[in-house]
């Protein structure tokens, strides 16, 4: 009697453990299943940046990666092993890589032969035109740890290649952008004792300088050349300028801001850098330009009316406003969420997806409060179609609306500069068929710097 009550304890203990993991696994392992199908159906699981490659065969499922990612759910374990959910959503950070206890998962940017966005670069990110580098988002790859990583790099590579310089007025390396790649270029070249300079069509800083006041920045530890470590997960847009003004004083970095690049054309060994005002001749040049390039526009009547803005900087500087934002993205996101929290304000977003499918996740969750506060109106599936002074006309499933408005921001993004970077010569991954392996694996290696 005393065996089978033991056993009847074991079972009703063995139940009570077990049953209710059960259940919950297989609620997760559902939901997951029904994500990546969502997923599939929005075209959502193929990435258009970087993001975790998964290896099947070394894989075990233990969902060490999709704990690790920050930025909620761009992976997820469905039939034992880890698979991209929504792939939109990476932005890089590599903690998935790190979490990966068997070494399955690498973050990097894939078979990038069919991509037309992707400039092919070799393991120290030179381009198909000998001696010209890039440095930071254009290689496809984001992060400020990436940006200073890249730009350290292929500066370090340049000193290893320079020479004495014997021509008169002629630079070891011309620095094309003063954003954290430019900088962290431009350090370098001091370090390394190279005869540089840098130029930036607006002051030093790059993209951040854009940001909305407060902005909270996430990066990784990363060493800045000369400087030091930057250690903080997360820096303010405040933060990072005063961190540039003190590396601007501190080592007197030769910046010519406020000059646009219009050519860089090489004859011979040497690089013709062409700007709005003058001319420099350098055996090197370095692009640590942004993706984002001039804004796009909304190509509609009263665009050019002046409550029409491309960027906020400010969100404090707007109360008692009826806002119109356009965009679904980070930027438009945050910019609504910004000025919805500003008194008096009521904020619509308008968006041409049926959903936000690329934001980060502390951005989705801030803008669905925000919704279900009745704080923001969002309407899917819609476009501006005309601007007037007072109103503005919003088209969607429903029709054509004039909605009241005192201020639309148009945050749809950039126009990245390709096209001159095609002018000079690069080649993009989706102009050939074929790449070498070593191309593949210089990106890879960039990306783990």
């Amino acid at each position: 009697m005393e065996q089978y009550l033991v056993w009847l304890i074991a079972i009703v203990v063995s139940l009570i453990v077990f049953v209710p993991y059960t259940v919950r696994y297989m609620k997760v392992k559902q939901s997951m299943e029904k994500r990546r199908s969502e997923a599939e159906s929005l075209g959502l699981d193929k990435p258009k940046a970087q993001f975790p490659m998964v290896d099947r065969t070394l894989c075990i499922g233990c969902g060490a990666c999709v704990s690790a990612c920050p930025e909620g759910d761009v992976l997820g374990v469905v039939f034992g092993a880890a698979v991209i959910i929504n792939g939109e959503r990476c932005v890089g950070h590599g903690y998935c890589e790190v979490a990966c206890p068997v070494g399955a998962l690498k973050v990097g940017l894939g078979d990038v032969t069919s991509r037309p966005d992707i400039p092919i670069l070799s393991p120290v990110n030179e381009t198909s035109v000998p001696n010209l580098f890039i440095a930071g988002e254009l290689s496809g790859l984001s992060l400020i740890k990436n940006a200073i990583s890249q730009g350290r790099m292929v500066v370090s590579e340049i000193a290893n290649r320079s020479k004495p310089l014997i021509e008169t007025g002629t630079l070891d390396v011309v620095i094309v952008g003063a954003g954290p790649a430019g900088l962290a270029a431009a350090l370098t070249a001091v370090e390394k004792e190279l005869n540089y300079i840098v130029i930036d069509e607006k002051e030093p800083g790059g993209t951040i300088l854009h940001y909305p006041r407060r902005k909270l920045v996430m990066t990784q530890p990363v060493e800045l050349p000369l400087f030091g470590w930057l250690k903080r997960k997360e820096y303010s847009k405040e933060d990072l300028v005063a961190i540039w003004q003190e590396v601007l004083a501190q080592f007197q970095l030769k910046i010519v801001a406020n000059q646009r690049v219009e050519a860089v054309v090489k004859t011979g060994d040497l690089f013709t850098v062409t700007t709005s005002t003058t001319s420099y001749s350098a055996r090197h040049v370095v692009l640590a330009l942004g993706r984002r390039g001039s804004p796009r526009k909304l190509d509609v009547p009263g665009e050019e009316l002046t409550k029409v803005m491309y960027r906020l900087e400010d969100a404090q500087s707007f109360s008692e406003n009826k806002l119109l934002v356009g965009g679904g993205g980070d930027s438009a996101v945050e910019a609504a969420v910004g000025l919805a929290k500003q008194p008096g304000n009521r904020v619509t977003i308008s968006y041409r997806k049926n959903g936000f499918f690329r934001i980060k996740k502390k951005n989705e969750d801030a803008i669905n409060k925000l919704i279900k506060d009745r704080k923001i109106t969002v309407v899917f599936d819609s476009q501006v179609t005309e601007v007037r002074p007072s109103t503005v006309l919003l088209k969607s499933r429903d029709g054509v609306q004039e909605l009241p408005n005192d201020y639309i921001f148009v945050l749809i993004g950039g126009i990245p500069p390709f096209d001159m970077l095609k002018q000079m010569g690069i080649r993009f991954g989706g102009e050939c068929h074929q790449t070498t392996a070593s191309s593949f694996k210089g990106l890879v290696q960039a990306a783990r710097i």
